[in-house]
């Protein structure tokens, strides 16, 4: 049985494949617990590590280093690619109000901390440790913990521990703070109901309309001189004459006073469109696919990688083919095509106009599924290799140099690739489930590789006053979120499912997420998360590793 004694506490490659996957495994199925429907999710595998390793079951400190960075480049790169196209957006319609709020609530968590520290007297890498847990931040642990390595030489225990000490009262700090602002300001569902139903009225992205022309000073002129004379963003999709034939519209198309034109436009121009045209009619989309014209419509998804960073411009689909392209689905929104706008793999574009030509322009955009589903494995590990590269550049000596890190590093890359990757022809699309599947799995050896590497010192840290980072983790959870949430709510008037999205955003907490979900019935708490998600991540990242290094 030497065998099996070695497999659970000896040395080398099976043993530490061995433990990891036991210590994933547990940890998993102890995050599918909950208690009065909070669990700590995949966090547990953290837990499970730190009892592992107190029993024994480490591994070797060369190869947990190396899982636990590796682990922690998959987690941040995978985030990065995924909100990368829609990071800068974030900062319009609105989103840099909570953008502001959120940084601003990530700036007083480190701001408290530093006063914990001044007046307790604990030393900062802990204190890092313990603002990383009370803020629910798994990245912002690994880039102080990689900080404090690489300026001292050795790495210090204390952070991991304060992490997982302060890290299940910091999900419960942030639920309670949601449910503190609630009734203390008096928060009604029924008004917030109706207030959400007028934002989403405003603010859809795009709108069909009908409309019959009776402006004398369009008629006779065609689509491209109607586009010229209003500096608005819309598309003349077909046009019905009076005597009944529906033509398929471009820019050399005549109108004439008495044609009705099926127009797509932003939901915002829609009213200033119609009133330059002419007048609003009721006439449904099946009415414009009469027999006689002809025109069938479908979404065709480009798929083909040559497509990927080209502009309409570019494919001259319209003068080619015959036929329109009246909107554009990418990521679930769809968007107003325009000339100059740059496609990517995974958009899908509406497609109107004779079924042959629709069929040609198919073959031309790719519309294959299959391909969708293949990895892009080239621009996974040529952005991880840049992220590596930028991470370790100096940017600053304040006294040790200041570096992006394991964790900074990938995750700019990332969300620039995700973003601007097209324009170089880097195909940057995942499915969901591949870039879920590569985040979790990376998030799993991070956690595993910290909870093995921390466990020797748990109980003792524990019994020898780390006790108190329990509380010093709910100040520090706690305060940022109630002094930015009531000015929100009460100053600003946000809307309360906006603001539980923008807290557990401001703390990238999942759990809080899934609270806030479940308390409104609807998207909004996760709209606004993933607006504030991709800054917040930076700045944790970012402020976790100053804050170790001017400490150094």
């Amino acid at each position: 049985m030497d065998w099996l004694y070695s497999l659970f506490v000896g040395g080398g490659i099976a043993h530490t494949v061995f433990t990891l996957a036991l210590v994933i495994t547990a940890g998993i199925l102890l995050g599918k617990v909950k208690v009065c429907g909070i669990s700590l999710g995949i966090t547990w595998i953290l837990f499970v590590g730190i009892i592992a390793a107190h029993f024994g079951m480490g591994i070797p400190a060369e190869v947990r280093h190396f899982i636990q960075e590796f682990g922690l480049i998959l987690f941040v790169f995978s985030i990065g690619m995924q909100v990368g196209p829609g990071f800068f957006a974030s900062f319009k319609h609105g989103g840099l109000t909570l953008v502001c709020l959120a940084s601003t609530i990530v700036l007083l968590g480190v701001g408290v901390a530093y006063v914990i520290h001044l007046v307790s007297g604990t030393p900062i890498p802990t204190m890092v440790g313990i603002l990383s847990g009370a803020v629910t931040n798994t990245p912002g642990l690994g880039a102080a913990q990689q900080a404090y390595a690489d300026a001292s030489g050795v790495e210090d225990p204390s952070i991991a521990l304060g992490y997982a000490v302060a890290y299940p009262l910091g999900v419960i700090g942030i639920i309670f703070s949601m449910i503190f602002i609630r009734y203390a300001l008096r928060v009604k569902f029924g008004k917030e109901d109706e207030a959400l139903a007028a934002i989403s009225a405003e603010h859809k992205m795009a709108e069909i309309v009908s409309i019959e022309c009776t402006n004398k000073m369009l008629s006779g002129h065609d689509i491209s001189y109607v586009n010229e004379l209003i500096n608005r963003k819309f598309v003349i999709s077909r046009i019905a004459h009076p005597d009944g034939t529906i033509v398929l519209a471009d820019s050399n198309s005549i109108i004439s006073l008495g044609d009705k034109v099926l127009v797509v436009c932003a939901s915002e121009d829609c009213e200033a469109v119609t009133a330059f045209i002419g007048n609003r009619i009721e006439m449904g989309e099946k009415e414009w696919d009469t027999p006689d014209s002809k025109l069938v419509s479908r979404r065709i998804l480009i798929t083909k990688p040559e497509i990927n960073g080209k502009t309409f411009a570019d494919l001259r689909l319209r003068t080619r083919y015959g036929i329109n392209i009246t909107r554009v689905n990418r990521a679930g929104v769809d968007l107003i095509p325009y000339q100059g706008m740059q496609l990517q793999i995974g958009d899908r574009v509406m497609v109107v106009g004779p079924e042959n030509a629709i069929e040609k322009v198919a073959a031309v955009l790719g519309n294959s599924l299959k391909k969708l589903r293949e990895p892009n494995l080239v621009t996974i590990f040529v952005g991880i290799a840049l992220g590596v590269l930028l991470g370790s550049i100096p940017l600053l000596n304040v006294p040790q140099p200041v570096k992006l890190g394991l964790a900074g590093g990938p995750l700019i890359v990332a969300l620039l690739l995700g973003r601007f990757g097209p324009r170089f022809h880097l195909v940057t699309y995942t499915t969901m489930s591949a870039n879920l599947m590569l985040r979790e799995v990376g998030i799993a050896l991070f956690l595993a590789a910290v909870g093995l590497g921390a466990g020797d010192g748990f109980i003792d840290a524990i019994v020898g006053g780390g006790y108190r980072w329990i509380g010093y983790g709910a100040l520090i959870t706690v305060i940022p979120l109630l002094l930015v949430g009531i000015f929100a709510r009460a100053r600003l008037k946000m809307n309360y499912y906006t603001l539980m999205g923008l807290m557990a955003g401001s703390m990238t907490d999942p759990p809080a997420l899934a609270y806030a979900n479940g308390t409104a019935g609807n998207d909004m708490p996760a709209l606004s998360y993933s607006t504030v998600y991709p800054v917040v991540m930076f700045l944790r990242v970012l402020t976790a590793q100053i804050f170790i290094l001017f400490a150094l």
